[in-house]
């Protein structure tokens, strides 16, 4: 006896994959030219969904096929998304930040027509925050990458130029009037607080590079820079950078609060670690340095000591706080590539600057 092949059935739907709303787990009947089988609830679903995923790869088909960028406009409604690519609050924010650069941002030399003054300071913004590379903004702006390349390297020199216009020293009745309840009844007289930070970078191939960027507290090459907060938490004081090699005291011994007149009034004081010992250098001005006490030979600090040393601990935090955010922009974190050395004082000076344009850490009873 031959075999028979089966005769292909025919199928068709008679009602469609997407349920009636009013009606919800509603079943589907399928007929055949044998037998009318009625499908469970939990048999149409993979029908319907296979419908769906068909659809849904359309329409992220057409969507990628736009040839559109990467742009600020997309997160105009979308604070969250702005803070996590720019550091600012909201849109108002970055726009603020940007008619704080002035209206030369829509003037400068190097322009890129297919995209706006907003979204060139935004892709900058997003290279110093997520520190990502040329290539991946790129593709994500829809540019090449040595246009990326020229787009940052040029917003980067206008900001730190833009900035340095900027007096953040404040006068002493400003630091007055804003100074924290607590802070003021233990140390009044405080005009700024100093700390240094380090930035890590590749280590150099030149000898003598080497040894003027080594850091022995970090262990490696670094870039050092000395900064001072107001004690409500505002970056008044940014350093020149030096390599990881130079002390806090000799970035100080040539920086402007020890060369210029009338950085300090008589009886200011300084806030700092017990590492920054500079009390000889202020002293001429009649500017106290607090520092906590060394042992100098001592078994242990006296009681009074101690507690002095507490408090000072406690107000100083403020300025490894203001720190921490500002390196909340990942460049400062990533090691810096020998080809970017050169601007590193200017992307360390940009990025805590920033920080002045954000909600302020330190309550107003600190």
């Amino acid at each position: 006896m031959m075999a028979v092949d089966p005769v292909p059935q025919e199928v068709s739907v008679t009602d469609s994959c997407e349920p009636d709303p009013t009606h919800i787990g509603s079943e589907i009947t399928v007929q055949s030219t044998e037998t009318t089988t009625l499908l469970t609830e939990n048999e149409p679903v993979s029908l319907c969904m296979t419908h769906t995923c068909m659809v849904d790869s359309v329409i992220q088909c057409s969507l990628l096929s736009d040839d559109v960028g990467f742009s600020i406009q997309q997160f105009v409604d979308r604070p969250h998304a702005i803070k996590y690519f720019t550091g600012f609050d909201n849109y108002d924010h970055f726009r603020y930040f940007l008619s704080v650069l002035g209206p030369a941002s829509r003037h400068l030399s190097y322009k890129f027509l297919t995209m706006s003054v907003e979204d060139h300071l935004f892709m900058t913004l997003i290279k110093l925050r997520l520190a990502k590379d040329d290539t991946e903004l790129g593709i994500l702006f829809k540019i090449s990458q040595k246009v990326v390349g020229k787009i940052y390297q040029v917003w980067l020199n206008f900001m730190y130029f833009q900035l340095k216009e900027l007096n953040i020293w404040p006068s002493q009745s400003v630091v007055q009037q804003h100074m924290p309840l607590n802070f003021g009844r233990q140390f009044g007289t405080t005009r700024v607080i100093l700390d240094a930070t380090e930035c890590t970078i590749e280590k150099p191939t030149n000898i003598a590079l080497q040894s003027s960027t080594f850091s022995s507290y970090k262990n490696c090459n670094t870039v050092k820079t000395v900064l001072g907060i107001t004690p409500h938490g505002a970056v008044s004081f940014i350093s020149d950078t030096y390599g990881g090699s130079a002390s806090d005291r000799q970035i100080l011994e040539r920086s402007a609060l020890c060369s210029e007149a009338g950085m300090f009034q008589k009886g200011d004081s300084i806030m700092a670690d017990r590492g920054i010992m500079v009390q000889d250098l202020f002293a001429s001005k009649n500017v106290l340095v607090n520092t906590p006490h060394m042992l100098r030979g001592k078994s242990q600090l006296q009681p009074e000591e101690v507690i002095h040393d507490r408090r000072i601990a406690s107000k100083r935090i403020h300025v490894e706080r203001v720190i921490g955010l500002a390196k909340t922009f990942k460049i400062l974190q990533k090691k810096l590539s020998i080809k970017r050395i050169q601007d590193a004082h200017k992307i360390i000076f940009v990025c805590f600057n920033i920080v002045n344009f954000r909600n302020c850490i330190v309550g107003p009873y600190a």
